[in-house]
């Protein structure tokens, strides 16, 4: 008895190291394999679900190093190609949702199936902007139009969550209208206008992405023609082409990769052909010529807003020898992409211009162009964050 009781009690005195270290070993072997993991695993250049390309390995030299550039580089590079990234970032999101911290990275999980960005809470930027706008209005002899594109969580605030930050769209765009108007632009308040068309079912946003839809567009559009004094195409003109799982950039920040996609609708009018529209895309000093404002190839690629205009570029010009007559300069953001081509449909000629890639004086190019008008459009949280608008003198 004795001797089964000392043999008992060493064997437990001896086993106690080893248990004492089996988190140690566990946790290292973790480390150790998600080491492996991470350099065994294949590197993707770009990332589908986030719609954007991944950061690649830093270049490594004495001054990366000791700067701090590379370490910092590799970081990003690291939560990049992080093993099953999408599946933790998505875990992660709905980790945040499920103990109440809906919105954490920026975007809120709304009734029937939205996906609303935050809003933007600093005006000081918006109001350095809309400063900008007003003072390039009063130093050119063209009429001046601007337009600012509420956001989805102002107009669809009844999808919100019940606990979400205020959207002061009302403030933003009552101060704007003042100063623009003061220094002679004409200002067109898209506020009810949505409000109706909301109330009554239309879809103005999409609910994967920030921009509006082609309906929502349409609305905004009839709504300009009043100030621009046309008349807008009657719907009647267009035929409306659906198409399926379209997820948009606010899917792609969210996490919330259990969300249903949206549907995305060109609505085409079949008098336009190749030979009545010639779209010019210019680069610098490369040209493109195209014969549609519609470009469907990107409707087979992850990102399918490119199908109105093929995306973003310096400056596109858009001509159509059935519209009436006229020339119009857009200064603009991803909104107008999808209402240009309601534009051709009152003039012969629109001419899209992203501050983001155009350096040149827009002054300039309305000497040049010689415009019947200029229209500034922005979605209000864009023309809030944007560091471009500088170059619009």
């Amino acid at each position: 008895m004795k001797y089964a009781a000392k043999h008992s009690a060493k064997h437990m005195e001896s086993s106690k190291p080893v248990c004492r270290h089996l988190p140690s070993f566990v946790f290292i072997l973790f480390i150790f394999g998600f080491a492996i993991w991470f350099l065994i695993n294949p590197k993707a250049d770009y990332s589908s679900s986030e719609k954007r390309y991944l950061q690649k390995f830093p270049t490594v030299s004495v001054n990366s190093v000791l700067d701090g550039k590379f370490g910092t580089d590799f970081e990003k590079y690291f939560a990049d190609h992080f093993p099953m990234r999408t599946q933790w970032v998505g875990a992660n999101a709905y980790f945040n949702l499920s103990v109440g911290n809906n919105g954490a990275d920026g975007v809120y999980n709304c009734k029937n199936g939205y996906l609303i960005n935050k809003p933007i809470l600093d005006t000081d930027t918006l109001e350095s902007n809309v400063q900008t706008i007003a003072d390039f209005a009063k130093s050119v002899d063209v009429p001046v139009t601007v337009t600012l594109v509420p956001s989805t969580g102002y107009i669809a605030n009844d999808v919100l969550p019940a606990v979400h930050d205020t959207y002061t769209d009302d403030e933003k765009i009552e101060n704007a209208q003042k100063v623009l108007t003061e220094n002679g632009a004409d200002f067109v308040d898209l506020r009810s206008a949505f409000k109706n068309a909301y109330a009554n079912g239309t879809q103005l946003y999409y609910k994967t992405d920030h921009h509006w839809t082609t309906a929502g567009a349409y609305t905004g559009y009839t709504e300009i023609c009043k100030s621009l004094g046309i008349t807008p195409a009657d719907k009647s003109l267009f035929t409306v082409e659906k198409y399926n799982d379209f997820y948009g950039t606010t899917y792609s920040t969210s996490g919330f990769w259990l969300t249903q996609p949206d549907t995305i609708e060109i609505w085409n009018n079949k008098n336009n052909t190749e030979k009545n529209i010639s779209v010019e895309i210019i680069e610098g000093d490369e040209k493109q010529d195209y014969h549609s404002m519609y470009f469907y190839n990107h409707l087979k690629e992850d990102d399918k807003y490119p199908v109105f205009i093929d995306g973003n570029h310096a400056m596109t010009r858009i001509k159509n020898t059935n519209a009436a007559g006229g020339k119009i300069i857009l200064v603009k953001d991803s909104f107008s992409h999808c209402l240009a081509p309601f534009l051709a449909e009152n003039y012969s000629e629109v001419i899209l211009v992203d501050m983001r890639y155009y350096k040149n004086s827009i002054s300039e190019l309305a000497q040049q162009e010689k415009p019947d008008n200029i229209l500034v459009l922005y979605g209000i949280d864009n023309l809030a964050t944007d560091t471009d608008i500088a170059w619009l003198s």
